[in-house]
């Protein structure tokens, strides 16, 4: 990746900051509005004619995309990358079969990276095709979620879908036997049975010795 004064060509596709188009422009006079800035410009789609920079503090750049790529890479858990390409002029009845076959990529464990492809008259209008991209994710957002934004890539625009995690199934509660009322009623009855025979036991006792203790008739 090219940055600064090591960017070969002479005029250069200019995005801020802000990601605002600046215009078509000479390299010079590119190079001077990121110094202006306390920025750099940085060469991020080489292939496309004319090139396209950005204006952006590289450093921070660097370490943000280094960060991203640990994180992808830790997350990965397998699975396939299925492609998808479309065009920024797709139709609604397309962009449907594109998002049924995304959801079952998806529900299959596979991300998903979604491919733009600017013909040369489209190429001036990125934000068409990042509309459509935010537009798919929207749709796919109970199946996947965003992993790589959307962003230009040479002459297309990228975007990634990984498999969204699934919630944690909530415990199931322990079965009720069938007779559940039965035995409860029952072990009740045994409770009750057993108070009684106790309390039978205990009058038994207590006649037994008031007949011990009363004295004999006079003959």
């Amino acid at each position: 990746m090219r940055i600064n004064n090591r960017i070969r060509a002479k005029e250069v596709r200019v995005i801020d900051v802000d990601g605002k188009q600046l215009g078509v422009m000479h390299i010079r006079r590119a190079l001077k509005i990121a110094q202006e800035q306390g920025l750099d410009l940085v060469e991020v789609a080489p292939t496309a004619n004319p090139p396209v920079c950005r204006i952006l503090d590289y450093g921070r750049y660097r370490y943000e995309q280094e960060k991203l790529a640990k994180e992808a890479k830790k997350k990965q858990k397998g699975g396939d990358v299925k492609t998808i390409r479309l065009r920024p002029a797709i139709g609604a009845h397309d962009i449907e079969t594109k998002v049924r076959n995304a959801t079952e990529f998806l529900e299959d464990g596979d991300k998903v990276k979604f491919v733009v492809i600017f013909r040369s008259r489209e190429f001036g209008r990125p934000q068409v095709a990042e509309q459509l991209l935010r537009k798919i994710a929207t749709a796919l957002e109970e199946h996947g979620v965003i992993e790589k934004q959307p962003s230009m890539d040479g002459r297309q625009m990228v975007m990634v879908i990984a498999p969204a995690k699934k919630p944690a199934s909530k415990p199931k509660p322990a079965p009720t036997s069938e007779g559940g009322s039965t035995n409860v009623q029952e072990q009740n009855e045994d409770e009750q049975n057993r108070s009684q025979a106790v309390q039978t036991h205990s009058d038994g006792q207590t006649d037994a010795q008031e007949s011990r203790e009363q004295p004999p008739v006079p003959q």
